[in-house]
């Protein structure tokens, strides 16, 4: 009775990480975060909405849309019915990289924004023969963004990486090699674009 109890909790408590770590809800906090460090709380709102419009909003809006049309579940377990809505988000990622570039956001904000187009497209063909993992790509390639920005102390933050990566494979979402290389793909692509890309601005 204890261990179905046990069982029951990680269940849920999976669950919970995996409804709070999806890449646009992610993003949220860390562009907040961001566009506050570099421009202060007034003059961030109106860069941050962009941001949150555009790596939030759109690419929420149209994956809904797309999953009630293709009647399956909020996680598109169906890798082959994750096409469509990553091909969307790729579309609102470069708009949103775009728009931020027109009205001079900071450079960070705006490589970051291009990190999350360019991440995604990789994952779309990725997609095509295999079903790496969303979730703990969309959530290292932030922390790898923070690290950037703060410094080695933001290390403290990868502990989040283990979490999600252990509660796809709880759900039975992925297995552990399509979760590590999320988490591979998410630091390390991150970081060297930003690396290569924030002194080009």
């Amino acid at each position: 009775m204890e261990k179905l109890g046990d069982q029951k909790f990680e269940e849920l408590f999976a669950k919970f990480i995996s409804t709070i770590t999806p890449p646009p809800i992610v993003s949220i906090p860390v562009f907040i975060i961001i566009n506050y460090v570099l421009l202060g709380f007034k003059n961030s709102i109106f860069i941050t909405l962009i941001c949150l419009l555009f790596a939030v909003f759109f690419p929420i809006l149209t994956s809904l849309i797309l999953i009630k049309k293709m009647n399956t579940d909020l996680d598109i377990t169906d890798r082959n019915k994750r096409t469509s809505p990553l091909i969307l988000a790729v579309f609102s990622y470069i708009i949103g990289f775009l728009v931020l570039y027109i009205f001079n956001a900071p450079v960070l904000t705006i490589a970051l924004m291009f990190v999350y187009f360019s991440n995604t497209v990789l994952i779309l063909f990725i997609n095509f023969s295999w079903k790496i993992s969303i979730h703990v790509m969309g959530v290292a390639g932030p922390i790898a963004a923070l690290i950037y920005l703060f410094g080695s102390p933001e290390i403290i933050f990868c502990i989040i990486i283990p979490f999600v990566m252990w509660s796809r494979i709880k759900l039975n979402k992925h297995t552990p090699y399509q979760v590590l290389a999320g988490a591979i793909l998410g630091l390390i692509l991150t970081w060297i674009q930003l690396y290569y890309i924030v002194p080009l601005f």
